[in-house]
């Protein structure tokens, strides 16, 4: 997936996405890098991550696993999986004989927080100390490195890195855009008309997936839509009750059920992954593509057929987006002190420069070291959140199993399973089932 923030700095390639950074103190558990200029020859590094090869992020990591090699005479064992599979076994993983050094993990209140309440990830307050971490992340990416004691984020101990952002946006086929004569929708109306004259040609416009993240974010983006800041301070951090019935979710829910109606979404989005909707797009079958930021890189690879453009979602000051994914060092790691030597690497301005260059949201770059106009476009409109106060997290981290309860509601939605007055009482169910025990 993937994924989500609160509010990132100025220019994320700037050396900061803006929230300001937070020292915090305690224990540690992870040994720092203090003797990380040591020779670390014969000792293995397990890295762990679910990224493409040909990924911004895989790219820039590749590189980081040469000079990690390079400088410190270790081996890295990389091991790659899918984002769906560690979601579902980190807590069983990283406290097993089999956990990786260090891994990529999904940030937020019921992932890498529930972790860290429950001692499955290490705490890295004395390697945050020792690497000056938080400077480099500026002010706000520490509210998704953070955890109290109960996993909730943005205070506490540090328990991540993240070293790359991500939002979640339009992708438009500006070819097919031309051929029926539209402009890039600046507005809701304008969205539905472009679709309904898509329909109307035998065309489905939106490619989407239920099974996996995609479509959640869309309906959380609905919501958004209607929202302000409080509403997601209520949906994230608990600090109100949520109204399930309320304008922002029932317009989402509503508006999701009557663009499967009206053709806008097939219905065979209930069966399908993330990687199906987004072939679609990359295959020129369909105009549009609501996702994140993790595929732009992917998308200037594999698109050779037709030009495409990014467009923030029309009619909206929040918009799903946060610091990347973080890197954690699980508490069955063996080389924690290799960890917080890899984990710098990737916070290096040469690892942040090829991130960025490579399709990535940077968190530590020089804006000079990146040029691509392509890297500029994604930064620039990236800025046009972040200048709005506008990143705001992503729907499914509220609880341990909200991304799997999300996606199980909007497949009942579009195959007709739910009504939304029944998809939001099951929504409600789930979140209020776990909030209730945190508060």
């Amino acid at each position: 997936m993937k994924y989500r923030n609160q509010a990132f700095g100025a220019l994320v390639a700037v050396g900061a996405l803006t929230l300001a950074a937070c020292s915090s103190s305690g224990s540690s558990d992870a040994t720092t890098g203090a003797a990380a200029d040591g020779d670390y020859s014969g000792q293995v590094l397990k890295v762990m991550h679910y990224e493409g090869e040909d990924s911004a992020m895989g790219i820039a990591w590749n590189r980081a696993i040469e000079i990690f090699e390079e400088e410190t005479g270790a081996t890295v064992d990389l091991q790659t999986t899918a984002f769906e599979d560690l979601n579902s076994s980190a807590s069983q993983l990283f406290d097993s004989s089999d956990a990786p050094d260090v891994s990529e993990y999904n940030k937020g209140n019921g992932t890498a927080g529930q972790l860290a309440a429950i001692g499955v990830i290490q705490n890295l307050d004395d390697a945050y100390a020792e690497y000056g971490w938080a400077d480099k992340l500026g002010a706000g990416v520490d509210t998704i490195a953070m955890y109290d004691e109960n996993g909730v984020m943005g205070s506490g101990s540090f328990y991540g890195v993240p070293n790359y952002g991500e939002f979640v946006f339009l992708y438009y086929n500006q070819d097919l855009l031309d051929e029926y004569g539209m402009e890039v929708p600046t507005s809701m109306d304008d969205l539905e008309a472009d679709m309904q004259t898509f329909v109307d040609n035998g065309i489905t416009p939106l490619a989407t997936s239920a099974q996996e993240y995609p479509m959640g974010q869309l309906w959380y983006q609905l919501a958004l839509s209607q929202g302000d800041r409080q509403f997601v301070n209520d949906y994230q951090l608990y600090e109100n009750p949520v109204n399930w019935q309320g304008p922002e979710i029932s317009y989402a829910t509503e508006t999701i059920s009557d663009w499967v109606s009206k053709g806008y979404i097939s219905s065979d989005a209930s069966g399908m992954t993330a990687e199906d909707a987004g072939l679609q797009f990359i295959n020129g079958e369909v105009p549009f593509f609501y996702s994140g930021s993790w595929w732009y890189g992917r998308m200037l690879s594999d698109i050779t057929s037709f030009n495409f453009g990014i467009t923030n979602w029309p009619g909206t000051t929040l918009t799903p987006g946060s610091g990347g994914n973080i890197w954690v060092v699980p508490v069955e790691s063996k080389q924690p002190e290799l960890a917080a030597k890899f984990i710098d690497i990737t916070m290096s301005p040469e690892v942040q420069a090829l991130l960025g260059e490579s399709g990535g949201l940077p968190v530590a770059a020089d804006t000079a070291d990146i040029t691509s106009p392509d890297a500029q476009a994604l930064i620039g409109l990236f800025n046009e959140v972040n200048d709005r106060d506008g990143l705001s997290f992503y729907p499914d981290w509220p609880t341990p199993t909200f991304y799997g309860d999300l996606n199980s509601v909007m497949q009942g939605l579009v195959n007709g399973q739910y009504t939304p007055a029944d998809a939001e009482s099951e929504l409600q169910n789930y979140y209020e089932s776990y909030v209730s025990t945190v508060q």
